[in-house]
């Protein structure tokens, strides 16, 4: 597998890297089939990005956007009608992986790159019940 594109998610009233895929959770939790194509491109196997949001120690996604496929134009509300804006995502349970610094170790594969600095944020029914970082300087 190729490494992929991150998610985008706003951790500390910052723009950073998520290094995981919450919304996938959703589509294999509801038996739903995506409606991204993931065959666009080796580095985006989900067809998709997502952008999200810590908001009181609760994980929201803020937008998703196809990759790499300018026919599809699935929005948020399309996934989640009457959610334009923001969808808690209360069917996530596991963790979640902020990189913070530089990339210190290219993996061709998946999230497998190791970075300066990793957050770890454990996440129960989308609330984060647990923080760690982790200095690999």
């Amino acid at each position: 597998m190729t490494a992929q594109i991150s998610e985008s998610i706003k951790y500390k009233g910052q723009e950073r890297s998520l290094l995981n895929c919450p919304l996938c959770h959703y589509f294999s939790l509801a038996n739903i089939e995506s409606p991204f194509d993931g065959m666009k491109c080796t580095a985006l196997w989900r067809g998709y990005t997502g952008d999200w949001e810590l908001l009181n120690d609760r994980l929201y996604l803020t937008s998703v956007q196809a990759g790499f496929d300018d026919e599809n134009k699935t929005t948020l509300e399309d996934i989640f009608p009457g959610f334009g804006e923001r969808v808690f995502a209360h069917w996530y349970s596991g963790e979640l992986r902020i990189p913070i610094g530089k990339q210190i170790k290219y993996v061709h594969m998946g999230f497998g790159s190791t970075y300066e600095q990793e957050v770890f944020l454990q996440v129960r029914q989308g609330v984060v019940v647990s923080e760690k970082v982790e200095d690999n300087q």
